[in-house]
């Protein structure tokens, strides 16, 4: 049985940022030590230098409404907002991680972040690349972001681990510069292992029961994004009331339509 938690101490518990603990600034927690790329003197103000390098390095994977890949795009090109509000549609996924006594991690993201910075949102959302003439396979690219956003080595992270349950295609204009046109695929993936979350991804995270999450949601400090959002409006209770049979509730071969609240 889960203990309660009261709304009080859950506050408590996000507000304590990465700082504490065993977190450095700088640090990178990474199954392997990463090569530091030099910082781009052309960067953004206060955009994270290696983020605004993966604008243009990272080669997301473009896709027609049925989810069939049609061609490749920089991670760049998928997220800038055109004078008509068009964004490239492309493939997507997130990943709700619960631990195993079903409390679900909340995340922010830093707000050194390119689209939507200091967001709250679900435990990791990126993209699947294509990678040396081949495109990355979702539980494969999910894996890799969550080593490191969170910080969990890959084996801790079985690809049986991870449930793929549907896909959501969502459109959403950002702040009119950057914005998101995905079909995103959704994996929820349950596990106690530790994580230990890269600052320049996430800025704060917390573990939340569900018996606390719609009465923690008005307490936040800023805006949910709005993958999660709708995923929260019109799927999650369910999603997290069946967790124990997840699997049972799967449909891969959908592709959800959700309406924003925009």
């Amino acid at each position: 049985m889960t203990p309660y938690i009261s709304k009080k101490m859950l506050m408590r518990r996000f507000a304590r940022t990465l700082w504490s603990n065993n977190f450095k600034p700088g640090k990178r927690f990474m199954s392997s030590d990463p090569s530091k790329p030099a910082p781009d003197q052309n960067a953004t103000e206060g955009v994270e230098p290696t983020q605004m390098l993966a604008l243009d390095k990272d080669i997301c994977l473009l896709v027609d409404e049925k989810d069939n890949m049609i061609g490749t795009a920089t991670k760049r090109v998928c997220h800038s907002v055109g004078p008509d509000g068009h964004v490239p549609l492309h493939r997507a996924f997130s990943v709700f991680f619960f631990n195993n006594r079903g409390d679900m991690l909340l995340q922010r993201r830093a707000s050194q972040k390119v689209t939507y910075p200091d967001y709250y949102t679900n435990a990791c959302c990126s993209h699947p690349l294509y990678i040396d003439g081949e495109p990355e396979d979702i539980i494969t690219a999910a894996r890799r972001r969550m080593n490191h956003e969170l910080g969990i080595p890959l084996d801790k992270m079985d690809p049986e681990m991870f449930t793929y349950l549907t896909r959501v295609h969502y459109h959403d204009p950002g702040d009119g510069v950057w914005g998101e046109h995905e079909i995103d695929h959704i994996l929820f993936f349950q596990s106690d292992v530790k994580i230990k979350p890269n600052s320049d991804e996430i800025s704060e995270y917390c573990f939340i029961p569900k018996s606390e999450f719609n009465a923690f949601i008005p307490t936040l400090e800023g805006p949910l994004t709005p993958w999660f959002n709708m995923i929260r409006r019109h799927r999650l209770k369910l999603w997290w009331d069946n967790l124990h049979r997840i699997r049972e509730l799967a449909e891969p071969d959908k592709i959800q339509k959700f309406l924003s609240e925009k």
